[in-house]
């Protein structure tokens, strides 16, 4: 339950400015979660999330991108996310086609988008399917058979 939960919680930091730790529990509970304010707490300490500012002067919760104190605890918990909503990965040319678990996508793009390697250079993601765009073929057959052994497909 807890993974499906910050599976939501990137989710929603990644469609919606979240500024307060009640609105993102009131954002999840609108999608079936029933949390308290210091379960919310700690999901947001547990993901690494952090606060940038926005035009307007608001804060607001955003995914780190590369930047953790713990790089190997940063990366199993980023391989369960991807293991979580993975069913699929198949390259074409210099993109990577990833299907998941309906509804999985953004958050399994939100993982990707965050990995530090300079070959992505970005990711679509609709409700089920992440196209993820890279520098050429040989970056995207390297890349694709990497997240088939990380992810065992």
């Amino acid at each position: 339950m807890k993974n499906k939960r910050h599976d939501a919680i990137l989710e929603i930091i990644r469609l919606k400015d979240i500024a307060t730790q009640e609105e993102l529990q009131r954002e999840l509970r609108e999608k079936g979660y029933e949390v308290t304010q210091a379960t919310v707490s700690r999901d947001i300490r547990r993901l690494n999330l952090a606060k940038r500012q926005i035009p307007g002067g608001k804060s607001i919760y955003v995914i780190p991108s590369g930047s953790s104190s713990d790089n190997s605890q940063d990366k199993d918990r980023f391989l369960r996310v991807l293991r979580d909503s993975v069913i699929s990965v198949v390259n074409a040319q210099n993109l990577i086609v990833i299907k998941t678990g309906s509804g999985m996508a953004m958050a399994a793009a939100a993982v990707i988008d965050s990995a530090p390697d300079e070959r992505v250079l970005g990711c679509i993601a609709g409700d089920d399917t992440i196209i993820v765009v890279l520098k050429n073929m040989e970056d995207a057959m390297d890349v694709c058979l990497k997240l088939r052994h990380d992810l065992r497909l």
